[in-house]
This record gives structure tokens, sequence and C-alpha cells, in this order.
């Protein structure tokens, strides 16, 4: 088992780093050339202010401060945006788009998090049982008014699939190209990477300063990611099943 778990790893490392490595190493030489270019038609410039420069930009737009003209974009640490760190820190998600910056809020996530993530735990495995048994009492009612066996059973998982399929992976993605101005393949990705809990923190919600985001969007995206996550950690069980 550890083998095979070694080896499906190393596959999968083989497989990305055929994928990526050659656009990685294009952006690199494109930043390089852009920068000499740039040294090289203002010469008032000089080549260690620039690179300080570029590290403040780097690490103010950790904090989720980015330039607009001469003005500067807040946003990700007002109450909407704290709220929805709160659920990626419980949930494990961790973007790591942003993170607490003071050392009494590092404090405090730790905290927050060692009572959060078992709490979240309870509430996840309680909506999975819930939808469960909402589907084992579907499929009971189905035997009893259609006398079938076998057949109810196979019909209400294969219905849960594929309700779960729309409400949490294939129709959120219009949603996201709609606020986000995302591809459909992007809406779906970050759809799967957020519910997997992977989070890589490459595709976030909410995060354009160019765009403008109703009230309820955090909020309802909050709630897509607990149920998704619940309805996602049965179809994940049910794999682990096969898979042994």
């Amino acid at each position: 088992l550890l083998a095979g778990y070694l080896g499906y790893v190393g596959m999968g490392a083989a497989v990305l780093q055929a994928l990526e490595r050659p656009v990685e190493v294009r952006v690199a030489q494109r930043l390089l050339q852009e920068r000499l270019e740039l040294l090289a038609n203002h010469t008032c410039l000089e080549g260690p202010a620039l690179q300080r420069l570029i590290e403040g930009i780097i690490e103010a737009y950790k904090s989720g401060i980015t330039l607009q003209g001469n003005t500067t974009n807040l946003g990700r640490w007002d109450y909407s945006g704290s709220f929805f760190f709160s659920i990626s820190a419980i949930t494990t998600i961790g973007y790591g788009n942003l993170s607490p910056s003071t050392v009494i809020g590092r404090i405090f996530c730790i905290v927050f998090a060692l009572f959060g993530i078992p709490l979240n735990l309870i509430l996840l495995n309680e909506i999975g049982q819930l939808m469960l048994l909402g589907v084992q009492h579907c499929a009971h009612r189905l035997e009893e008014v259609f006398h079938w066996q076998n057949k109810a059973s196979f019909m209400m998982k294969t219905c849960a699939l594929v309700t779960g399929l729309l409400l949490f992976l294939l129709l959120p993605p219009l949603l996201f190209s709609d606020k986000e101005g995302w591809s459909y393949e992007e809406g779906f990705y970050y759809s799967f990477i957020t519910l997997t809990t992977i989070g890589f923190g490459d595709y976030v919600i909410g995060m354009n300063p160019d765009r403008i985001y109703p009230r309820w969007y955090k909020n309802v995206i909050s709630l897509w990611i607990l149920f998704g996550m619940a309805w996602l950690a049965l179809v994940i069980k049910f794999c682990i099943n096969l898979l042994e």
C-alpha cells in the first residue's frame, strides 16, 4: 500500500513537472527581461530601489492592500472578509492568500482554530448524516410505494450524486463566472479545490479590487462550502470503500 501510494504521488509529480515546468521557466525569463528593459529605458531608476519597491508591493498584497493609481484598496479585513477567513480557517481550506499579521491575531487564530476545527467536523458529520438519512428515507418510501428492492436504493443514491454534482460543482462556476469574471473551467477548478479543502489560494472569491461584490455573496459561498464539503465527504467515503 505504501509503495502504491508513493508511486501514485511520484507519477503525479512527474506529470505536473512535465506540464508546469516549461511555463514557469518562460514566465521567469519574461519577468527578468522586463526588469532589464525597465532599467535600461529609465536610467533614473536604480536596481536596488526597484527591488525594494517590488518587495514592498508583494508584502502589501499579502496583507490585502493593492495600489489603484495614487490610492490603495482595502477590504480584505472588513467583516465579510474576516468571516470568510474564519470559515476557511476552521474548514482547514487555508487558501494562504490572507493571514493575520499581528502577534495577537496569530495567537487568537491558533486558539480559534483549535476549538473551531472539531466544531466544524462535528457539524459536517451531522449535515452528512442528515443527507444520508434523507436519501435512505426516500429510498424506503419508493420501496413501499412501488415495491422496489435494490432499485430504489440505487436510484436514490444516483439522484443524490447527480443533485450534489449540480448544486456543488457544476452550477457554482456559473456564479463565479458572473461575479469574478473567471472562465467555467476556472470556476469548476476553484469549486473542487475548495470543497476538497486543498485550498491552493490561486483562485479566491471576492478578492478582485476592480469588481463590486454584493453583501450576500461571501455569506452564500460560506454556506455552499459547508454543505458542499459534507456532500463531498460522503462521496469520498464511498470512494474509500471502493478502494479498500
